[in-house]
């Protein structure tokens, strides 16, 4: 029995998520300081009571075969896309998007569970699919995340969309997607961010008139160019099916394919999202530009994580949070509290125990021999890494303001509980990686 646990069980991914939940606890304790040294807030209690559950949660599923829910992913994957329709409609406004329902005390975001449901059913059909055209598999894969991608950005949740596609990228990576359709993906998201934000950098942050910009501004010449790129991947379709020995008509097809789903992906992000959203993408660049509007909390928290020093000014004696300078300091810039008060070892210290984590998912990755365990672990390394990076480099100025928690720390119980789940599939991966 005793082999059996530690089998299943990985005491060391436990340890890490003990500490950085604690670490968590104790900082969200600290965000609820005010200046005069009173307790304004209770969201500590609420998460150690989240805390609690998601250790049950995480026992639970470690010590389940993971491969008995094969059967219910496709349900679970429909379920939660009627779940993000149901609420798109119906669902309560928190900070610009409607992406949470329950109480004003108790609510969930089905955005956050449905990451997991979704790694699940990718997984399976990379796994059940491995022997199938490359082309379709890809097809298929793309409808897979743009379902419950495109709902998310209806919301419109920008920050917790963006999650999915790091991980639908790697996923696809480790199944042996060739790379040519990975990139397509990339390099398009990529291209349509940047046609989105340029006219906002161009207005609010540049404050100067590039005429190629005006492209992307004037709905006459936005659509000319998308044309005329649409008759380009055209002509490049048909030199590729009259001349198949060509590979120059596949890639003036592919770029400029590219070029045109882009641009036309841009317009309508900049119809799903509001002009403040867009900017809170690129207010990083000179958060000086808007210092009392979109640029205040990079401006603040890169004066939280400076006053820090090397060891901090010590626990619950913030200057930045105690005052309330810093915003949404539970849970998007819970790091900057940390930052402030337990300085550069602290910061160094959770940087350790996040990479240990990833470092031993890879481990386990790699030593599984079951392939849909392997992709698994894939897309939960993937989400894990994204989140990290994107919320530490928000809070040094360095990424885009998204919104995207730091997982086990932010003040929250839907990642939270969406973070020990996860962890409890990759115990539970861990203990079968023998089994095919």
């Amino acid at each position: 029995m005793k082999t059996k646990f530690f089998q299943v069980f990985d005491c060391f991914i436990f340890i890490c998520v003990v500490f950085l939940v604690s670490l968590g606890i104790m900082f969200i304790y600290s965000s609820g300081i005010n200046s005069e040294g009173f307790l304004v807030s209770n969201e500590y209690i609420k998460q150690i009571i989240w805390a609690g559950i998601g250790l049950v949660l995480l026992f639970f599923v470690a010590f389940t075969d993971y491969r008995r829910i094969v059967r219910y992913i496709p349900y679970l994957y429909a379920a939660f896309a009627l779940l993000l329709i149901y609420t798109r409609i119906f669902g309560r406004y928190v900070n610009g998007a409607r992406s949470w329902i329950g109480f004003a005390s108790f609510g969930i975001q089905p955005s956050e569970f449905c990451k997991i449901v979704y790694i699940l059913f990718l997984a399976l059909y990379l796994t059940n699919s491995k022997n199938e055209n490359q082309r379709k598999r890809f097809l298929v894969s793309l409808g897979i995340f743009l379902l419950p991608t495109g709902l998310i950005l209806l919301q419109p949740d920008l920050g917790t969309a963006m999650v999915y596609i790091p991980i639908f990228l790697v996923m696809c990576f480790v199944a042996g997607i060739p790379l040519r359709y990975i990139f397509l993906i990339f390099a398009g998201g990529l291209l349509t961010i940047i046609f989105a934000v340029l006219p906002i950098y161009q207005t609010e942050i540049a404050h100067i008139n590039y005429k190629i910009i005006n492209v992307l501004t004037s709905s006459k010449l936005s659509l000319l160019v998308i044309m005329a790129s649409a008759s380009i991947c055209l002509i490049g379709l048909l030199g590729k099916f009259f001349f198949p020995q060509n590979k120059y008509f596949y890639w003036i097809a592919y770029f400029s394919g590219i070029i045109c789903a882009a641009l036309f992906l841009s317009k309508i992000a900049g119809k799903v999202l509001k002009d403040y959203q867009i900017k809170r993408l690129i207010v990083f660049i000179d958060p000086e530009s808007d210092p009392r509007g979109a640029g205040w909390n990079i401006i603040q928290s890169k004066i939280a994580i400076g006053s820090g020093n090397v060891f901090g000014q010590g626990f619950l004696h913030g200057t930045q949070s105690h005052y309330r300078f810093l915003p949404e300091q539970s849970t998007d810039f819970i790091f900057s509290i940390l930052a402030e008060e337990f300085g550069f070892a602290g910061c160094m210290s959770v940087f350790v125990l996040y990479f240990g984590i990833l470092i031993r998912m890879v481990y386990i990755m790699r030593s599984t021999n079951n392939e849909f365990g392997y992709y698994i672990v894939a897309g939960i390394l993937a989400m894990f890494f994204f989140h990290f990076i994107i919320n530490v480099g928000m809070v040094m100025g360095i990424m885009p303001i998204t919104g995207i928690p730091l997982l086990f720390m932010s003040y929250g119980g839907s990642s939270l509980w969406t973070a020990m789940l996860c962890i409890g599939l990759v115990m539970s991966i861990k203990g079968h990686k023998f089994e095919l």
